[in-house]
C-alpha cells in the first residue's frame, strides 16, 4: 500500500544536503589540513616512525564498525523500518563525522589558523556521530531525513561545546565517554522526543513492533557493538597502562552485564521467558557504564560489579520505566535509549566519581600524577567528576529542548502519525511490503499458539 502522505522530499532534502556539503567543502579548504605525519613536504625531513598511526588504526577500525554497522543494525528491530534504520544511520554518520571534525578541531586543535587532522581526529569524529545516533534511537520512526540532518548539525555543535567544557575546562576524566557521549546523547534525544510528542501515538502504532527476522537483524548490531566496545572505551587513552586497563575493565563489565541481563529478563517474565528487547540492548549497558572509569584502577571485580548493576538497571528500565515515561511524562522513547545509554551513562559517571575519590598513591604509584590533572587530590577530582556529570545532563536537556522546538517547524516534512515507522514514505520499497513478512508472522504466531495452552 503506497504512502498516503507526501513530505515534498524531492527538492527540500537534496537542496539541504547539497548546500550543507558545499559549505563543509569550503570550510575544509580554509581550515583542514594533514597532520605532519601525513604531509609529504614534512615527511621527507622527518625521521620519526609512523608507529603511532598504525598502533591506533585497529582501534579506529573497531569504532568505525560500531558506528556504521553496530548502531545501524541495532535499530532494525522495527518490522517495516529496516531501510530507514540502516540508511538514515549512514546518512547521519557520514554528515556527522565531517561536521564533528570541524567542531572538535576548532575547540581542541586550532593552531595557526588551521586544524591538523590525524588518526585521533578520525576517532573523535566518529565519537561525535555516536552522540547523534544515540539520540536518533529516541526519535526513530517519527522524523524525516531533513529533521535528522538539522538535528545532527545542532547536536554535534552543542556536544562539542559541552565536551570542551567538561574535558577541556573542568578536566574531567571520561575516556569512554559515559557522561559526554552516552548520557548526553540519551537525554538530548529524550528532550527532543518530548518536544516532538505526538498524542496520536500514545496508544501505540501498528508498525511499532518487530517480527522474527527484524529482531534477528537487530542482534547483528548488538554483537558487533558488544565485541568492539573495549576499543571504544580505550581508543583515546593516552598512557599505555591506562589503555590496557580500559580494555580489561570493559571486557569484564560487558561479560557480567550479559549474565545479569539474561537473568533479569527471565525473572521479570511471568513465564520465565527471555525478551529479545532486553537481550539486544541491556547486554550492552556494561560497556556504557564502564566508560568513565575504564582506565582507572578499579580492578576486574570492580568492572564485574559495574556490569552487574548496569544489567539490572537497564533490564528493569525496559520492563517498567519506559512505559511510565510514555504514559506519565509523554516521552516516547522508540529504542529505549534511556535504559541503554541514559541510566548506564549516569551509573558510569557515578562510578568515575567513586573511583576518583578512592584513588591513592598506593594504587597508582607515580602514575597518580598522570591520572589526575594539575596535581589535584582524589577528593577534588571527584568533585570535578560530579560537576562534569551535572553539566552534561543540564546541557543535554536544554540543548535537546531547543533543538526539539526547531524541529517542530512544519517545513521539515515530518511524517504524519499514520506513516510513522514505515519505510515507504521515504524509500522505494521493492514490491511494497515483503510477502514473506505476513507468513513469518503468522507461522510464528501459530507456533506460539500451539506451544502454549
Amino acid at each position: 500500500m503506497p504512502a498516503s502522505y507526501s513530505t515534498n522530499m524531492r527538492f527540500k532534502f537534496p537542496a539541504l544536503a547539497l548546500v550543507v556539503e558545499a559549505v563543509i567543502i569550503i570550510l575544509y579548504a580554509f581550515f583542514i589540513t594533514y597532520d605532519d605525519g601525513a604531509n609529504s613536504r614534512l615527511a621527507l625531513n622527518d625521521t620519526k616512525s609512523p608507529d603511532p598511526f598504525y598502533k591506533i588504526y585497529p582501534s579506529f577500525q573497531d569504532v568505525h564498525v560500531m558506528i556504521f554497522v553496530g548502531f545501524g543494525f541495532l535499530m532494525t528491530f522495527l518490522k517495516r523500518y529496516g531501510f530507514s534504520s540502516v540508511g538514515f544511520n549512514l546518512l547521519i554518520a557520514a554528515f556527522g563525522l565531517q561536521w564533528g571534525t570541524l567542531m572538535q578541531g576548532w575547540l581542541h586543535h586550532f593552531e595557526d589558523g588551521v586544524i591538523k587532522v590525524n588518526i585521533f581526529s578520525l576517532i573523535n569524529a566518529d565519537f561525535s556521530t555516536a552522540v547523534v545516533l544515540i539520540s536518533f534511537g529516541a526519535v526513530l520512526g517519527k522524523t524525516s531525513p531533513i529533521q535528522l540532518l538539522i538535528m545532527t548539525l545542532l547536536e554535534i555543535t552543542i556536544f562539542a561545546c559541552n565536551e570542551h567544557l567538561v574535558t577541556g575546562i573542568l578536566k574531567v576524566k571520561d575516556v569512554g565517554a559515559s557522561m559526554t557521549i552516552h548520557a548526553f546523547g540519551a537525554y538530548f534525544g529524550l528532550a527532543v522526543t518530548r518536544v516532538l510528542y505526538r498524542p496520536g501515538l500514545q496508544d501505540g502504532h501498528e508498525n511499532e513492533g518487530s517480527v522474527y527476522h527484524s529482531d534477528l537483524f537487530a542482534m547483528i548490531g548488538t554483537l558487533f557493538l558488544w565485541m568492539f566496545w573495549p576499543s571504544f572505551n580505550s581508543a583515546i587513552v593516552e598512557n599505555p597502562d591506562g589503555q590496557y586497563r580500559a580494555i580489561i575493565n570493559t571486557y569484564y563489565s560487558l561479560a557480567a552485564c550479559v549474565l545479569t541481563a539474561y537473568a533479569l529478563s527471565s525473572l521479570l517474565d511471568k513465564k520465565g521467558k527471555l525478551d529479545m528487547v532486553h537481550i539486544q540492548n541491556a547486554t550492552l549497558a556494561g560497556g556504557v557504564a564502564a566508560g568513565t572509569s575504564a582506565d582507572m584502577m578499579i580492578y576486574p571485580y570492580g568492572s564485574l560489579l559495574i556490569g552487574f548493576i548496569a544489567g539490572i538497571i537497564s533490564t528493569v528500565g525496559f520492563k517498567y520505566l519506559t512505559p511510565i515515561l510514555a504514559s506519565k511524562l509523554n516521552i516516547h522513547d522508540t529504542c529505549g535509549v534511556h535504559n541503554l545509554h541514559g541510566m548506564p551513562g549516569i551509573l558510569g559517571g557515578v562510578a568515575g566519581i567513586i573511583a576518583a575519590a578512592m584513588a591513592s598513591q598506593q594504587l597508582y604509584g607515580k602514575g597518580l600524577i598522570l591520572t589526575f590533572p594539575e596535581a589535584r587530590t582524589p577528593i577534588v577530582q571527584a568533585g570535578y567528576q560530579a560537576a562534569g556529570l551535572g553539566a552534561s545532563l543540564a546541557v543535554a536537556l536544554i540543548g535537546g529542548i531547543i533543538t526539539g522546538f526547531i524541529l517542530r517547524i512544519p517545513f521539515w516534512g515530518q511524517p504524519p502519525d499514520q506513516n510513522c515507522f514505515d519505510d515507504q514514505i521515504y524509500w522505494e520499497v521493492p514490491d511494497g511490503k515483503p510477502e514473506h513478512e505476513d507468513l513469518l508472522s503468522s507461522e510464528h504466531g501459530k507456533q506460539k499458539t500451539n506451544a502454549e495452552p
